[in-house]
């Protein structure tokens, strides 16, 4: 949530980027209910000091008709208070409704567009593969191989469930690894998180946890929702708490199951492991300082190209365009990997991404810092380590040989112990 003072004093350019981010909210309705409650504020603050000094004038001996006065004026006194305590609750309730719909502000340096196309591409890293061959894509060799089935996962639980088979599942848990024991290197705290939040968590990572629109998956007669993102459990760690100043940045890394909805989300590029209701997570959470944010945001950007130059998998780094951010992220970046099986001449696939939040969630979640006798709050940032579902298909398309194999990467092979996948006919 953004500053209140700040969306009053800066109202021209919260209504511009709420613009640029495509956003339905309302800054100038906003600024009203702000004004509104602090008028009733300083009403009611001046009505209790009336009705203290009312009370103090009974405390010495007075005439009957004098005391009779100030009885009927207590009355009076006591009776506007509550009835301007109930306006205050009422205006307070609707302010921070309207509040919470606007966005974080973006990055000056954020492309203003809307949508994926309007992503600026920032600089590229390998050379995507050439095959001799009619290469495929990750289902039909997920299928060839016997890695992955579709059909029993949609079966048993439902359209766009699977279940890893064979290889596969070491596949998994070699890149939760080798993603943990980068993170480990690089000074991270890993964690092993909940698969739940409760909805005042999430909501308060800028998530809507209801509603026709949401892509969380709630659980009946509870508050607690199924995670998106360890994203929610790694931020909720410390919900709540004044963080001492020595201790920032606090880096945390969490492997976690998440639910996604992906309601609407159909389409050509959407088919196997792109856009699934589950998958395994390493994600990277950090409480920084608001003064070295921008700084960590390229941090965790760079660890995320290493976790991929390790696999060696061509990808490229795009600036997040306005209308593309999500309501958090003050700025954002994205690694796409080159996906060969992906439409008819192969595509970029989104597999990372980093973002700066500043002080958005961490006011939704009432996180602070010490620091010079005031409390600050802190700037949070997240940032994918390994999505397992969707490296999977980069590594499946990119590595896929004439054969019907893969070859895995050196660096993927230390840690599953083989380094081809071969057709089950031909394996010994």
């Amino acid at each position: 949530m953004l500053d209140l003072k700040f969306i009053r004093d800066n109202i021209d350019a919260v209504k511009t980027n709420t613009v640029n981010r495509h956003v339905s909210a309302n800054p100038d309705l906003v600024v009203e209910l702000y004004d509104k409650r602090n008028a009733l504020l300083r009403e009611l603050e001046n009505q209790r000091a009336l009705r203290n000094a009312n009370a103090d004038k009974m405390k010495v001996k007075l005439p009957p008709e004098d005391r009779a006065r100030l009885i009927e004026e207590g009355k009076r006194l006591k009776e506007s208070i509550a009835e301007l305590e109930k306006q205050h609750e009422e205006t307070e309730k609707r302010l921070m409704e309207e509040a919470k719909r606007l966005p974080n502000m973006s990055h000056p340096d954020a492309p203003v567009a809307e949508g994926e196309g309007g992503n600026r591409q920032l600089r590229t890293w390998g050379q995507p593969p050439t095959f001799s061959f009619a290469h495929r894509d990750h289902v039909e060799i997920g299928q060839a191989l016997d890695l992955v089935d579709f059909e029993s996962g949609a079966r048993v639980a439902g359209q766009k469930f699977y279940y890893l088979k064979n290889e596969a599942v070491l596949l998994e848990l070699s890149l939760l690894r080798y993603a943990l024991d980068t993170l480990r290197q690089e000074g991270f705290t890993i964690f092993m998180t909940p698969d739940v939040a409760r909805e005042d968590i999430v909501a308060g990572h800028g998530f809507n946890p209801r509603g026709p629109e949401s892509n969380i998956y709630t659980l009946e007669g509870t508050d607690l929702c199924l995670v998106a993102t360890a994203e929610f459990t790694l931020g909720g760690y410390n919900a709540g708490k004044i963080l001492a100043a020595e201790s920032l940045p606090i880096m945390f890394a969490g492997v976690s199951h998440c639910f996604r909805r992906e309601a609407g989300s159909a389409g050509q590029f959407s088919k196997g492991l792109y856009r699934v209701h589950q998958f395994t997570k390493v994600e990277m959470f950090v409480y920084c300082h608001p003064s070295g944010s921008d700084a960590m945001l390229e941090r965790l950007i760079g660890i995320e190209e290493k976790i991929f130059q390790g696999l060696e998998i061509p990808y490229r780094i795009v600036d997040t365009c306005t209308g593309d951010l999500g309501g958090p992220a003050y700025r954002k970046f994205d690694i796409e990997a080159w996906m060969p099986g992906r439409g008819e001449k192969g595509e970029w696939g989104e597999i990372t991404s980093a973002s700066n939040c500043t002080d958005y969630q961490a006011r939704r979640l009432g996180i602070r810092f010490k620091e010079g006798g005031k409390n600050t709050f802190v700037h949070t940032l997240n940032g994918t380590a390994v999505a397992v579902s969707r490296t999977l298909i980069a590594l499946l398309e990119n590595f896929q040989k004439e054969d019907g194999s893969i070859e895995l990467p050196q660096k993927l092979a230390t840690y599953t112990g083989f380094s081809r996948i071969t057709p089950r006919s031909a394996a010994k």
